[in-house]
């Protein structure tokens, strides 16, 4: 099996905000969304998630609430913002312009 693409920085932010837009997520489902989303070549860690979770909640781009998981477990469920859809727009925007840059110098025609 190859070896999973790590996640760039700054990546994981845009990826989170892309999965709430979809509905509230606790952080596990979140991160298991993206891996099946990514036809599983992306593994987000823990260690990255949580902190980024933090970020984004500080930063008002997505709220909180503690509710139960599918298993009946308590979870924090996360939730986009409106703020954090304006963010979700700018980024994947600079997303787009820096990867069709990329391209360009990778494949240059």
């Amino acid at each position: 099996m190859p070896t999973r693409i790590p996640i760039l920085q700054g990546t994981l932010d845009l990826l989170i905000l892309r999965m709430l837009l979809f509905g509230k997520q606790h952080g596990q489902g979140i991160a298991r969304a993206i891996q099946e989303q990514s036809g599983d070549e992306l593994l987000v860690d823990h260690g990255s998630l949580y902190p980024a979770l933090q970020r984004l909640e500080d930063r008002g781009w997505i709220a909180a609430a503690w509710g139960t998981s599918e298993n009946n477990r308590k979870a924090r469920f996360y939730k986009l913002t409106s703020a954090g859809r304006k963010q979700l727009v700018q980024e994947t925007s600079d997303w787009r312009r820096l990867a069709a840059a990329v391209f360009r110098v990778l494949d240059p025609q």
